[in-house]
């Protein structure tokens, strides 16, 4: 997996290369042999020696200081939630050790879950349905629990056909990844995640090896059901408490549209199969933790 052992270093070539000179101030002059900014430039800019500037890119030096952080920041012009990155990259935590016990979902976040009239499921920081109501799993068998969703998102072409905003909603989910996991970037579960993807996906290589971080936030999307047509859904993300990372993913429509209508239908569908909020045991598969569905957003 990119990035497992120079974190840091990999997110300033990638942010660097991306960064046209004329962005930063600097006469595009002649024929550059490399995208972006030089390592020589990006220095100056940010009043470090080139030297030191190459040690981090190497992974010579990964304690950089908060100085030289926000310089870097300010050089290669990173928004808020890539600044807060980048710090957390310098101050990496210890790996987190795997466990053999099942992520639970709290018991009222279940009973919620078979409450809400509206599709809704509950994920974990690696993207994989922990738990899911009626109408999420007649929305997208890809909802139901055991499956990843950033898998599936990749591997299946049915997830494709539902999403119309696939090559949107692809995009966000893998940055959005990156800014849950942070420095974690030796994490096993994400080393074995992205080592699949990255085999199996090459749209997902070439995303993962952009560096973007995108902030988990509420959103709308387009999905084209098979049964009930067309549906323009807003997607609220809300942090389970008292959880590692776990969120709580709703799917509604504005009232009295024919989106609502639709998802309305979509519901009398599903009633017939009764109470599914409890998480069902997860298919282990790469990360010993990650179901991807057989092949017949904003993100995903």
């Amino acid at each position: 997996m990119e990035g497992r052992t120079n974190p840091i270093g990999e997110f300033l070539r990638a942010r660097r290369e991306r960064l046209r000179p004329e962005d930063a101030g600097i006469p595009a002059t002649g024929q550059r042999r490399t995208p972006g900014l030089r390592r020589e430039e990006v220095a100056m800019l940010a009043g470090i020696s080139t030297d030191y500037y190459l040690r981090l890119e190497q992974g010579r030096d990964r304690t950089p200081s908060a100085q030289v952080l926000g310089a870097l920041a300010r050089v290669l012009q990173l928004d808020a939630d890539e600044t807060t990155y980048l710090y957390a990259l310098a101050q990496a935590r210890p790996t987190r050790a795997p466990h053999g016990r099942a992520e639970r979902v709290p018991a009222s976040t279940l009973r919620l879950l078979d409450a809400l009239p509206m599709p809704a499921f509950v994920e974990d920081r690696y993207l994989t349905v922990l738990a899911a109501n009626q109408l999420a799993q007649a929305l997208s068998p890809n909802m139901r629990p055991g499956v990843n969703r950033l898998a599936a998102a990749f591997l299946d072409p049915q997830d494709r056909e539902l999403h119309d905003d696939w090559e949107q909603a692809t995009a966000a989910a893998v940055g959005q990844l990156r800014a849950v996991m942070g420095a974690e970037t030796t994490d096993p579960r994400l080393v074995a995640l992205v080592g699949e993807l990255s085999i199996k996906s090459e749209r997902f290589r070439r995303l993962w090896a952009r560096q973007d971080v995108v902030r988990r936030a509420s959103s709308r999307t387009r999905l084209h059901h098979p049964e009930v047509g067309d549906l323009d859904l807003h997607r609220e993300k809300l942090i389970v408490a008292g959880t590692d990372n776990q969120v709580l993913v709703i799917y509604h429509a504005e009232p009295g549209t024919p989106s609502a209508q639709a998802l309305a239908l979509l519901g009398s569908i599903a009633v017939s199969a009764g109470p599914t909020a409890q998480p069902a045991p997860p298919t282990h598969h790469a990360d010993r933790n990650t179901t991807v569905p057989r092949a017949g957003d904003t993100d995903v």
